[in-house]
C-alpha cells in the first residue's frame, strides 16, 4: 500500500505547485466587507465525491501563493498555517467556507479556494474589498471673524479614518462653493496612516466675504464609498462674524426729544452701523464749531432753555459722516399779579392777571376754593362773596411733569352795615325784630331794650355766609319800647334802633274782644228766632189736623147713602 500511496502524494504535490485549473463558469467573485466586520467567503465549488482535502490561499502582489487553511475530508480536522496577520482570525467550515474576523484594510487580497482529488484540483477565486466609513466632517481652525472685501481663510474641514479616501465639498447656505479666482480658494489634502492604512482628508477654504454673508451658514461634507455604494456625511453649520465698515451715523436723544424740559439731563447717543460699531465719536454742541471727543454717549445735566438747538455727532476719523438732531428744551413761566394774601375793602376794584410764557401753547385753569372757574376772575367792585383762595394753574400737555401754579388769597373787608325789620305775629301778641348785619371780619351783634316787656327768644342767629348774617328777637311789649342793635368788628362799631309801640297790641286785643261779644250776641238772637218759629209751626199743625178728621166723617156717610140707593133700585 505504501508503494501505491507514494505516487498519489507525488501527484497531489505536483498539482498544488503547478498552475491552477480554473473551471469554466467560475468568474471573479467579490466580497465587500465593512472595516471590523467578519469577511465570509464561500468556496463556490461543488465538493467532488473523491475529495481528499480542501485548502485556502491568498496571492501576494507578485503572484506567489500563501496557504492559510487546510481541511481533510476524511479526518474532518482543520489546520491553519502559521501566518501572523491571520492568527486567531480564521475559521473554515465543513463546506469549506472561509471566515476572517475583524476585517482590516490589509485583507484586500485575492483569495482562492482549492478542492483537491487524486486526479485534479478545483479552484474558485474571491476578491475581498474592505470599506471604512469616515468620521463626521468637522470645521476646525475657524476664523474669529471675516472682513468684507478681503480674501481670508475661513477654516478647515477635516474627516478622519476613511477607506478608501473620500472627497470634501464646501457649502454656503446649502449651495456648493466652487473655486473662483480671488474669491473662493479650496485646497484639498489627504494622508494615509501607515499602520491602519486609513485616510484623513482635509480641505481648507479661503473666502472673500460681503455683507450678504451676515448670518449665512457654512457647512462641508465628505463623500465616500461603502459596501452598499456612495454615501455623504455633512458637518454642523458654522456662522461667522462679519466685520464691515460704518456707512451711516445716527444720533439718539434720551429722553425723547419731544419731552425735554428745563432741569432735565440729556444724553446724546451716537451709533454707527458698522461691525464692530465705532467706540468713539465727536459731539458738536450748538454754537461750538469744535467737536468734543467722547465714547458713544455724551450727557448734559440740568439743561436750560438756551440749550435749544441742533446737536451733531460724527466719526473721529471721518468727520464728513455726521448726524444731527434738533432739541427743544421746553419751559413754562407763570406770573400771577397780585399773589399771596391780599386784603381789599368792599366795593374796591381789583385787577387780576395771570401771565404765561412757554415754549408752546399752554393750557390755563382757574380754581376758586378747589372749584374750577369758567373764566378768569375780574373784580370791578368787590363783594364779600368774592373772597376766597384763587389758583392759576398752567401746563404743557405734551411734556410730562411741566406745570406751574400760583395762588391768591383774597380777603374782602367791610364796616358793619345794619338793617332792622319788624314782623308782627298773626295773633298780634308778639313781634319779631330782625337785625340784618353785613361786614367782615364778622361783626358781633348785641341787643339793647329800653322799656318793659317780655322777651320770648332773646337771640337767634343765622349762619354767617358771604359776610352776612342776622340776629332776631321776639318781644311782647307792655308799653312802648326801643330796641337797639349794635354790630361791631375790628373796623367800626355801628348802632341802629327801632321803636315798638304797645298801643297796637291793645287796640288789636280790644277789637278781638268786641268781635267775640258780637258773635255771641248774634248766636243768642238766632237761637231765639228759631224757637219762635218752631212754636208757631207746631200750633198751626194741630188746627189743620182737626179739619181733616171732619172731612173724613162726611165722606163715610155719603158712601153709605149711595149703597142703600142701589139696593132699592134692584
Amino acid at each position: 500500500m505504501a508503494s501505491k500511496a507514494a505516487p498519489s502524494c507525488r501527484l497531489v504535490f505536483c498539482l498544488l505547485i503547478s498552475a491552477a485549473v480554473l473551471r469554466p463558469g467560475l468568474g471573479w467573485y467579490t466580497v465587500n466587507s465593512a472595516y471590523g466586520d467578519t469577511i465570509i467567503m464561500p468556496c463556490r465549488v461543488d465538493v467532488p465525491q473523491n475529495l481528499m482535502f480542501g485548502k485556502w490561499k491568498y496571492e501576494k502582489p507578485d503572484g506567489s501563493p500563501v496557504f492559510i487553511a487546510f481541511r481533510s475530508s476524511t479526518k474532518k480536522s482543520v489546520q491553519y498555517d502559521d501566518v501572523p496577520e491571520y492568527k486567531d482570525r480564521l475559521s473554515l467550515s465543513e463546506n469549506y467556507t472561509l471566515s476572517i474576523s475583524n476585517a482590516r484594510i490589509s485583507d484586500e487580497k485575492r483569495f482562492v479556494c482549492m478542492l483537491v482529488t487524486e486526479d485534479d484540483v478545483f479552484e474558485a477565486p474571491t476578491v475581498v474589498k474592505v470599506f471604512k466609513q469616515p468620521s463626521k466632517p468637522e470645521i476646525v481652525s475657524k476664523a474669529p471673524f471675516l472682513e468684507t472685501d478681503q480674501l481670508k481663510k475661513l477654516g478647515e474641514c477635516i474627516s478622519k479614518d476613511s477607506y478608501p479616501d473620500g472627497n470634501i465639498t464646501w457649502y454656503r447656505n446649502g449651495k456648493v462653493l466652487q473655486p473662483l479666482e480671488g474669491a473662493v480658494v479650496i485646497i484639498f489634502r489627504k494622508q494615509m496612516d501607515p499602520v491602519t492604512q486609513l485616510y484623513t482628508m482635509t480641505s481648507s477654504l479661503e473666502y472673500k466675504t460681503s455683507k450678504a454673508d451676515i448670518q449665512m451658514p457654512f457647512t462641508c461634507s465628505v463623500t465616500y464609498y461603502g459596501p452598499s455604494g456612495q454615501k455623504t456625511v455633512y458637518s454642523e453649520q458654522a456662522v461667522f462674524d462679519i466685520y464691515y465698515p460704518t456707512e451711516q451715523v445716527t444720533i439718539q436723544v434720551l429722553p425723547s426729544k419731544n419731552a425735554i424740559k428745563e432741569g432735565d439731563n440729556i444724553t446724546l447717543k451716537c451709533l454707527g452701523n458698522g461691525n464692530p460699531p465705532p467706540e468713539e465719536f465727536l459731539f458738536y454742541l450748538p454754537g461750538q464749531p469744535e467737536g468734543i471727543r467722547s465714547s458713544n454717549t455724551y450727557t448734559l445735566t440740568d439743561v436750560k432753555r438756551n440749550a435749544t438747538g441742533d446737536y451733531k455727532c460724527s466719526l473721529v476719523d471721518k468727520k464728513s459722516m455726521i448726524a444731527s438732531a434738533a432739541i427743544t428744551v421746553h419751559y413754562l413761566d407763570l406770573s400771577l399779579n397780585p399773589s399771596g394774601e391780599v386784603t381789599k375793602q368792599i366795593g374796591d376794584a381789583l385787577p387780576v392777571s395771570c401771565t404765561i410764557s412757554a415754549s408752546r401753547n399752554a393750557t390755563v385753569v382757574w380754581m376758586k376754593d378747589n372749584i374750577k372757574l369758567r373764566s378768569s376772575p375780574s373784580f370791578s367792585s368787590l363783594h364779600y362773596q368774592d373772597a376766597g383762595n384763587y389758583v392759576c394753574e398752567t401746563a404743557l400737555q405734551e411734556v410730562e411733569g411741566l406745570k406751574k401754579r400760583e395762588s391768591l388769597t383774597l380777603i374782602v373787608e367791610g364796616k358793619p352795615q345794619i338793617k332792622m325789620t319788624k314782623k308782627t305775629d298773626p295773633s298780634g301778641l308778639s313781634k319779631t325784630i330782625i337785625c340784618h348785619v353785613e361786614g367782615f371780619p364778622k361783626p358781633a351783634i348785641q341787643w339793647t331794650i329800653t322799656g318793659s316787656g317780655s322777651v320770648i327768644n332773646q337771640t337767634e342767629e343765622s349762619p354767617y355766609i358771604n359776610g352776612r348774617y342776622y340776629s332776631k328777637i321776639i318781644i311782647s311789649p307792655e308799653e312802648n319800647v326801643t330796641l337797639t342793635c349794635t354790630a361791631e368788628n375790628q373796623l367800626e362799631r355801628t348802632v341802629n334802633s327801632l321803636n315798638v309801640s304797645a298801643n297796637e297790641n291793645k287796640e288789636k286785643v280790644n277789637d278781638q274782644a268786641k268781635l267775640i261779644v258780637g258773635i255771641v250776641v248774634g248766636l243768642l238772637l238766632a237761637a231765639l228766632v228759631a224757637g219762635v218759629v218752631y212754636w208757631l209751626y207746631m200750633k198751626k199743625s194741630k188746627t189743620a189736623s182737626k179739619h181733616v178728621n171732619k172731612d173724613l166723617g162726611n165722606m163715610e156717610e155719603n158712601k153709605k147713602l149711595e149703597e142703600n140707593s142701589h139696593k132699592t133700585e134692584a
